[in-house]
């Protein structure tokens, strides 16, 4: 007797995007497509049928035929109406992407989305309430967790390698050109408030997700905004002001499982040349160690290894310090973070289960970046609400 073979029809929309076309398509979706699917634990086999969907015919035609997709269109609201389809995904701007996860919920589609879900927190705690009450599983990318250097980190938390947590530090950014001279690396878009960009709109709601899910919950925020570069050129190369900021640098109070205090503090900023080992690293300092994440690698320092510095400024420094942090393996096979998620959000929908990263999730890291607005605009430390639905 044969095993059922399910296929997942998904109509991903914004896919001529960078990270709807990078990660979500070409390392995610055609990835699974090609391997013939995934087998579940009672055999079932899924496999997936994308739909291409954005704006620019041409360009969806050409990914379509290049990437044998059998199926592309410009209209998001057929495929949000077609009763065959199964998934909408969203990876369009973020001043459209409240509109289209409604609309789609409410025609009773699973949803896969982009961050953030809205561009206020009413809209997304609507979408949150909109979700519960259609009864679809609903999945917000976090893709962070799923990483190699954070999932090691969040093996250490889990194994007690840190003793008391005290405090965790992010780096995150590398320099996006203006645009004049050299293209810039990210849409214009990015750098227009009234469009939906910004830094802290954009990274806020990741932070609030790598924070909740290595150390506890957000409590406060108190950050810092800057628009550093302040005209940028488009992609016509046309000169545009910046109306949104590129830099903003957060502290953040954080309470772990067990209601212990952890400081954090995130520096993020596309004004900025990296010395560091990759675009993004977290460090957390504790008690019995410390650890030094990026999205892949991971490296620690126990305290019976801690060594004594001695501070000497009249005396150039001899010791490597780098040299005495030990990797930390990964002990299993790491594959691409979104197409890992990717994976557990389908088995949540065959299944009919909500998935662990959802709107709510997703509304609080919309709050935090709302909140972290508010307290550069007021120059304050902001307490965080519970959000109930």
């Amino acid at each position: 007797m044969g095993f059922e073979t399910k296929t997942i029809r998904i109509a991903m929309n914004g896919i001529t995007g960078r990270m709807g076309y990078r990660q979500h398509l070409l390392r995610s979706i055609l990835p699974i497509r090609d391997a013939g699917g995934f087998t579940l634990e009672d055999g079932t086999k899924v496999q997936v049928e994308p739909i291409l969907v954005g704006r620019n015919e041409a360009k969806i035609r050409e990914l379509a035929e290049l990437h044998k997709v059998a199926e592309w269109t410009t209209d998001l609201d057929s495929v949000i109406n077609d009763p065959s389809v199964d998934i909408i995904f969203d990876a369009s701007m973020t001043s459209l992407r409240a509109a289209t996860l409604k609309k789609a919920m409410l025609a009773g589609k699973h949803i896969f989305t982009e961050k953030p879900t809205a561009e206020s927190l009413e809209e997304a705690i609507e979408l949150a309430r909109i979700g519960k009450e259609a009864g679809v599983t609903a999945g917000v990318v976090h893709d962070k967790l799923y990483l190699p250097g954070l999932v090691k980190l969040r093996r250490l938390v889990d194994e007690g390698f840190f003793g008391r947590i005290l405090s965790i530090r992010g780096e995150f950014g590398y320099w996006v050109f203006e645009g004049d001279v050299q293209a810039a690396q990210r849409p214009s878009w990015n750098y227009r408030k009234e469009d939906g960009g910004g830094m802290t709109t954009d990274m806020f709601c990741h932070w609030n997700y790598v924070l909740e899910g290595i150390i506890g919950k957000v409590k406060s925020v108190n950050a810092k905004t800057a628009t550093h570069i302040p005209a940028r050129w488009d992609e016509a190369g046309k000169e545009y002001k910046a109306t949104a900021d590129d830099a903003s640098y957060g502290i953040f109070e954080l309470e772990t499982p067990a209601g212990e205090p952890v400081i954090g503090q995130i520096n993020s900023s596309w004004a900025v040349r990296v010395y560091r080992d990759e675009l993004v690293e977290f460090q957390i300092d504790g008690t019995y160690g410390s650890a030094v994440a990026g999205l892949n690698k991971c490296v620690a320092q126990q305290r019976a290894h801690t060594p004594k510095p001695v501070w000497n400024p009249d005396l150039p420094v001899t010791e490597s310090f780098r040299s005495q942090w030990q990797e930390v393996p990964a002990n299993a096979e790491l594959d691409n973070g979104f197409k890992l998620q990717w994976e557990e959000f389908l088995r949540d929908v065959v299944a009919g289960r909500e998935h662990r990263f959802g709107l709510l999730s997703a509304a609080r890291g919309v709050q935090l970046a709302e909140l972290g607005l508010q307290s550069n605009d007021e120059r304050r430390t902001i307490d965080i609400p519970e959000i109930t639905l």
